[in-house]
């Protein structure tokens, strides 16, 4: 797309490149044309105070000031995502033998999942950049997201995904309307024709390829909620499930922010990894203390975790090691055993990225790199309505009786 006169991006200063530092007005483009290091958006941070996050609205346009959209983003028609709740865990802090646990539920968002954080900035963004139609690859949630808030906004959505994602993730994308096609491979393969795609189609604004330095700023707001609901606070530890990469660095990032603003207490705090053991690159490169991320191919039940080239695995590295946290990995059948602790324990349903991020925050306990003493929150990124297939063999009813008392009786549920 030829470079458009941006009109109103708020207090989105430029774009600079993560490598080398280079500087770029803002626009359409997300890679350095000095080193193709990926591009991040610099800001004014002139207005931000907690008194004018605090007036703004229940979502995540109260942090306005602090993302790439225009002032008055929250009087244009969108989902109105973020806010999401802040459980204290206790039965499962309990369960754990952990002093002090928080859930951040982002399965409480308008089509379930963290993805309409990121795809409201995006749109927002794209609106200001002359984009006609927004598109994604995805791993399901995305497509969700982006086919949701195109609906809403009235402009067309594009999406693409692998041909086998879970069904209730096609339903519930297929359902907004829009284009939606998939695709034969896996998520990497979707993300290569996306690419392709989009360097042909001007005004596609694909949101996590050549919209994604204003896309990635969106997972900010999981870091200034979690802060925010804390009393202005940042936890000790926070455990964050990793496929792209992008949540975890912007977790830090917000809270980095957060810190240099003067918006919560300078202390230390240690991010933490989560992935599946069946696409784990980041955690692979961590334990071997490499720099580099090395591309697996996915084979795994989380497949909106399931991204086998991480375009911010380095990062996460950086982020992980420079907090003084870690990265693990988990099975599948740990994946599943921790969905259903976190159901049964806090009557929370998350999808199986949820069950990788508590069943990661179970192994980093039992290894010693989780204080158990120390304030732990970790994100349930999705809804387990997503992901039914995972846990449906272990999902059973108690009996099978006939309707007498005398049958209950009998099956012993008393």
């Amino acid at each position: 797309m030829s470079q458009t006169a941006v009109r109103n991006l708020g207090p989105a200063t430029a774009l600079a490149c993560r490598e080398c530092g280079e500087s770029y007005d803002l626009g359409p483009r997300y890679a350095c044309e000095q080193c193709f290091g990926p591009l991040e958006v610099t800001y004014d941070y002139s207005r931000v105070s907690r008194e004018r996050i605090e007036a703004g609205p229940r979502n995540i346009w109260r942090y306005r000031d602090l993302l790439p959209v225009p002032s008055n983003v929250a009087d244009t028609p969108n989902t109105e995502p973020g806010f999401t709740r802040l459980v204290r865990a206790d039965n499962l802090a309990e369960a754990l033998g952990v002093r002090t646990l928080w859930v951040k539920d982002d399965s409480g968002n308008p089509t379930h999942s963290f993805k309409d954080r990121v795809v409201g900035v995006a749109l927002a963004a794209a609106r200001e950049l002359g984009f006609k139609v927004l598109a994604c690859p995805s791993t399901g949630n995305l497509a969700n997201a982006v086919a949701a808030a195109a609906a809403r906004a009235g402009i067309r959505s594009a999406v693409f995904v692998p041909s086998n994602l879970e069904q209730q993730k096609i339903v519930t994308t297929a359902v907004y309307g829009g284009t939606f096609v998939t695709v034969d491979g896996n998520y990497d393969d979707v993300n290569r024709l996306a690419s392709e795609i989009a360097g042909e189609q001007d005004d596609w604004a694909f949101v996590n390829v050549n919209v994604r330095p204003y896309y990635a700023e969106g997972s900010k707001t999981i870091g200034y909620e979690v802060a925010e609901q804390l009393g202005w606070r940042l936890p000790d530890q926070i455990v964050v499930p990793i496929a792209s990469g992008s949540q975890l660095t912007k977790i830090d990032k917000a809270f980095q922010e957060l810190i240099k603003l003067g918006l919560v207490e300078d202390k230390p705090y240690k991010v933490f990894g989560a992935q599946a053991t069946g696409c784990s690159p980041v955690a692979a490169a961590f334990k071997a203390g490499h720099d580099v991320v090395r591309p697996v191919k996915p084979d795994t039940i989380a497949k909106s975790l399931a991204i086998g080239n991480p375009a911010d695995g380095p990062y996460v590295l950086d982020a992980v090691r420079r907090t003084g946290g870690a990265i693990e990995d988990v099975s599948d059948d740990e994946v599943v055993d921790s969905i259903a602790l976190l159901a049964r324990t806090e009557g929370i349903f998350g999808e199986t990225a949820g069950g990788v991020t508590l069943g990661s925050l179970r192994k980093l306990l039992a290894s010693g790199a989780l204080d158990p003493g120390a304030e732990t929150v970790f994100i349930n990124s999705g809804d387990g309505l997503k992901t039914l297939d995972a846990v449906a063999p272990i999902a059973k009813p108690s009996a099978n009786i006939a309707p007498t008392f005398d049958a209950f009786r009998k099956a012993g549920l008393v």
